[in-house]
């Protein structure tokens, strides 16, 4: 998915300088546009890591786990504590426990689930990304996006923006994951702890969550939901303040509903018509526009939460008024409920789309907003980090790092 895809309405007179963690963008790079089908959830790669992982556990069963190792219930409660508020990185941390509960755990195979961090990238904009090397030596990435919340004086968001596959398997035209391969999906803890790495970088806790970096969410919708549930409940991040996004794939908006979640659902339209979607978005030809649109309805209807639709603007493709005029008209036709979310592409070298200028920008947002549609203009973040989604995994890695890469340090970059 394209990194920051996202949220909340802005009216035009203040969507460049919008207030809100939702309205940031980062560098949208380009790949060649190929035609790829969706991949069924159920086929989707099995993680190649063990399963005995105490993140992503939630109390209730830690302390069944306690119990299975003999133990007090009330050293589940202990583990608990380490995990989400000492947030301990290995088993041989938890000094509170008994050194033979600990010993236990260690010969069962049980293990924490935190990652090591084999890369950091700090933008001058104070946005910071990372690459997290998994067990199997994939590496995955992680935006971390500080902004002042001037509606509390003094405070900050930190948006952590986190990967939910190794790679993706759409290849969306402008998109750097496709293009740097997919390997297999994130188990929960792999999702969980990448919010916990960015505390510990920022030494600050993050506010808000997006499922909008490396990979499609849908096609991992078990752990995502998983990860959900221990993001909000255990790691306690408010569940408005969790958005997920999809680019599209059959049946799983239906199945998203049926949670009732209070998180935002954010869609990557990109196009306000079937055929130049295609063109931008390959797999949408296995997910029709109508489709999308139709399940799009029935989820404001089943949760009354409006659905955010995300909308790159590529200079001369997509970004005129007549796009604007008919994307109105589709969203008007399919209820109400609606948000748009206005991302100006910014190329990189070798792209064959361009960034449109402001006042295309401008011009497009008015339109929409002229057909009364709520509109927000996203502002960019993290140029400089190659913070686009895939763009610095694809520097480090386009096949799994092998087995004499284990004893590379940390390498830490600032950047302007």
């Amino acid at each position: 998915m394209a990194l920051l895809q996202h949220m909340c309405s802005t009216p035009l007179a203040r969507a460049v300088r919008s207030r809100s963690i939702s309205n940031i963008s980062l560098s949208i790079p380009s790949s060649p546009t190929s035609t790829v089908s969706i991949p069924s959830p159920s086929l989707a790669r099995v993680p190649h890591v063990g399963s005995r992982v105490l993140l992503g556990m939630s109390e209730q069963e830690l302390q069944q786990l306690a119990l299975d190792f003999g133990q007090q219930s009330y050293r589940g409660k202990q583990l608990y504590h380490l995990l989400y508020k000492t947030k301990a990185k290995e088993i041989e941390d938890f000094s509170h426990l008994p050194k033979a509960f600990r010993y236990d755990l260690n010969e069962a195979g049980w293990k924490v689930g935190r990652s090591p961090v084999h890369r950091v990238v700090t933008a001058a904009d104070g946005t910071i990304k990372i690459l997290i090397k998994l067990e199997d030596n994939r590496l995955i990435e992680t935006v971390g996006i500080p902004v002042e919340d001037f509606n509390d004086k003094g405070s900050q968001r930190l948006t952590a923006c986190v990967s939910s596959q190794v790679g993706c398997p759409l290849r969306c035209s402008f998109c750097a994951t496709g293009k740097g391969g997919y390997s297999r999906n994130l188990q929960r803890h792999e999702i969980v702890e990448q919010v916990l790495a960015i505390e510990e970088l920022f030494k600050h806790r993050v506010t808000n969550v997006v499922f909008m970096g490396m990979g499609e969410p849908m096609l991992n919708l078990k752990a995502v939901l998983e990860a959900h549930r221990c993001l909000n409940k255990d790691v306690q991040i408010g569940q408005r303040m969790i958005t997920i996004s999809t680019v599209g794939v059959p049946n799983t908006i239906k199945k998203l509903a049926s949670h009732k979640l209070q998180s935002t659902l954010a869609v990557s339209l990109h196009a306000p018509n079937q055929k130049l979607r295609e063109t931008i978005v390959p797999s949408a030809k296995s997910y029709p526009l109508n489709a999308i649109m139709e399940d799009c309805k029935d989820y404001f209807l089943e949760t009354g939460r409006r659905v955010s639709f995300e909308y790159a603007l590529l200079a001369g493709v997509n970004d005129k008024e007549e796009h604007a005029f008919e994307l109105a008209e589709l969203l008007h036709g399919w209820g109400r409920g609606h948000h748009v979310n206005l991302i100006p592409f910014n190329p990189i070298k070798d792209s064959e789309y361009r960034r449109p200028y402001k006042k295309a920008v401008l011009a497009f947002a008015a339109a929409l907003e002229s057909r009364k549609i709520t509109v927000s203009i996203r502002q960019t973040r993290g140029l400089d980090a190659s913070a686009a989604c895939g763009q610095l995994r694809n520097e480090f890695q386009k096949s799994p790092l092998s087995a004499s890469d284990e004893s590379e340090s940390q390498s830490i970059v600032s950047v302007g």
